[in-house]
């Protein structure tokens, strides 16, 4: 798209699509060769690669010699914003990285958490004055896709506290959606409160994020309410899946 308007693509090739991995082991299978000719222990998917060494100064030195030998004999360059010499659990592959351990183990990197987040904030914005459980409905494929991609992970407290962060998100949908405190008053009531709390807590003049996560919107909509309108758990698919496999 260029200003606006869709035009004719005269070079690169499409992302996603299954020519660009194939030209990349092409034209990287001299950098493999080159690898495994220093002894290095690396993976490589497409254009991502890591290569593991024993420390900072030797990182260091690898990085300079093979930004050297990508530029005179494959003439690509290395995008050192993306690029670093860095401990393997601070940095991600393909969405995952590891643990700090002596023995690691795989997990889901932070950043592909906070990645999906910001791709479900957008989603709940849209979703606003919506139904909650067409909205539920609809989070259903995605929980699902995003779970079976990191399936391979051995550390579950990310699917859990994803699990925390997406319920609030829907207890905020509905407090937002419930707007006057005569309104919220009655909701809460009709959800089960006592009376005398539900009109503290519907005129405590907080905002909706905070009384999402407050006791009396734990306790008007419980996970178990949640479940029954179809929410999915990226915690019990990731068990699930782990159970199959």
């Amino acid at each position: 798209m260029e200003g606006g308007l869709v035009s004719l693509r005269r070079e690169g090739t499409p992302q996603g699509g299954p020519l660009s991995p194939m030209l990349s082991n092409v034209l990287l299978d001299e950098l493999d060769k080159e690898l495994e000719r220093r002894g290095h222990r690396f993976v490589r998917y497409a254009d991502d690669s890591n290569v593991y060494v024993r420390s900072k100064a030797a990182g260091e030195r690898v990085m300079a010699t093979l930004e050297r030998f990508l530029e005179k004999r494959l003439r690509l360059r290395i995008n050192r914003d993306k690029s670093a010499v860095a401990r393997p659990w601070k940095r991600k592959f393909l969405g995952y990285s590891v643990t700090p351990h002596r023995k690691p183990k795989l997990k889901t990197a932070p950043q592909s958490i906070k990645r999906l987040k910001s791709k479900l904030r957008l989603f709940f914005r849209r979703a606003r004055g919506r139904n909650l459980e067409q909205v539920i409905r609809e989070l259903g494929p995605i929980i699902r896709g995003w779970v079976t991609y990191f399936r391979l992970s051995e550390v579950r407290i990310g699917f859990e506290l994803l699990d925390q962060w997406l319920r609030r998100k829907l207890r905020c949908i509905l407090w937002r959606q419930w707007k006057r405190p005569k309104t919220r008053r009655k909701k809460l009531i009709a959800l089960g409160l006592d009376p005398a709390r539900a009109r503290l807590s519907a005129g405590n003049g907080r905002g909706p994020w905070w009384n999402a996560g407050a006791s009396h919107m734990n306790r008007a909509i419980p996970t178990r309410r949640l479940r029954r309108m179809g929410l999915l758990s990226f915690l019990d698919e990731y068990r699930r899946l782990v159970c199959s496999s």
